[in-house]
């Protein structure tokens, strides 16, 4: 199914995370990981978009969704995520997370990702009319305002490398 305009937003950003959770996965694969740096660069993505994005989810798009018996229980688990998810993220933040850890967050937050887009935008979009779509987006984009629309640059620490041939 095709995402809907209203979700594009969210959409959007998933796609900015999942790159991330790629660059960690295959650096962490060749034993290239600086952790000060994707520590750093964590910290950096979190404050500028998964954090607002987080708020935006649980304040707009959660209460949404759990309107529908059948979304309830998919976005309490989705909050449950969150919670596991800001954890590592605050490991980050403390520079706390070793390479175990930072591998851990791209797997889990690379699940996350592709649950709420596959489960969670699908069902929703099957299940609100176009009125409701078209009001949720109007909610979303006043709570996604405060991110920042510039894409972070990583820093050549982190940044992906051509493979090499074997």
């Amino acid at each position: 199914m095709l995402r809907v305009k209203n979700l594009i937003p969210l959409s959007h950003q998933h796609q900015h995370a999942l790159a991330l959770c790629v660059r960690i996965e295959r650096r962490v694969q060749a034993g290239e990981v600086d952790l000060g740096a994707w520590q750093t660069e964590v910290r950096q993505i979190f404050e500028q978009e998964i954090r607002i994005h987080f708020e935006a989810e649980e304040t707009v798009l959660f209460p949404s969704a759990a309107q529908y018996a059948e979304l309830r229980s998919l976005t309490e688990e989705l909050l449950g995520e969150h919670r596991v998810l800001r954890d590592y993220f605050r490991r980050a933040m403390e520079s706390r997370l070793d390479s175990v850890g930072l591998e851990e967050l791209a797997s889990k937050l690379s699940a996350h990702i592709r649950k709420e887009e596959r489960q969670l935008f699908e069902g929703m979009q099957r299940r609100l009319s176009e009125q409701q779509l078209a009001a949720l987006g109007e909610s979303l984009d006043k709570a996604l305002a405060p991110a920042i629309q510039a894409c972070s640059l990583p820093n050549p620490a982190t940044k992906l490398r051509p493979r090499r041939e074997k």
